[in-house]
């Protein structure tokens, strides 16, 4: 068994999908849309393995969680950069360019190099080599 894709609401499709193509390098498949239901999605690869898939439907309300403190449910997603240069130079872009930073990047103590941003719409986001 393999975990096949992880679903995420955004109340802006586009923008999400520039950000994982910009600074993730993913692929992207074709917008599906469902005109009776009104919702759109993509599929984001990242090479080989599991994908994000990203939605948007009106009437879905907003997270209430605050994206920094630490809550019950889904914590984060962590994308593999292959390599701590890579860890700390996608950081200091994404920082460049306005991303918030919730963790520098640090030697974990699991054996991980990672730094952890939010994505535009606040999900928490592990940049990470092993």
């Amino acid at each position: 068994m393999k975990i096949h894709h992880i679903a995420i609401w955004t109340n802006d499709l586009e923008r999400l999908r520039g950000f994982y193509i910009t600074y993730f390098g993913s692929s992207c498949n074709t917008k599906y849309r469902n005109e009776s239901k009104m919702f759109e999605s993509y599929f984001l690869s990242f090479g080989e393995g599991t994908q994000i898939e990203i939605m948007q439907k009106s009437g879905i309300p907003h997270n209430a969680n605050d994206p920094v403190l630490q809550a019950i449910g889904l914590s984060h997603i962590a994308i593999e950069v292959g390599s701590r240069q890579k860890v700390d130079e996608l950081t200091e872009r994404l920082r460049y360019d306005g991303h918030i930073i919730v963790s520098e990047p640090r030697q974990s103590g699991d054996g991980y190099f990672e730094s952890c941003i939010l994505d535009p719409d606040g999900n928490k986001l592990e940049i990470l080599s092993v």
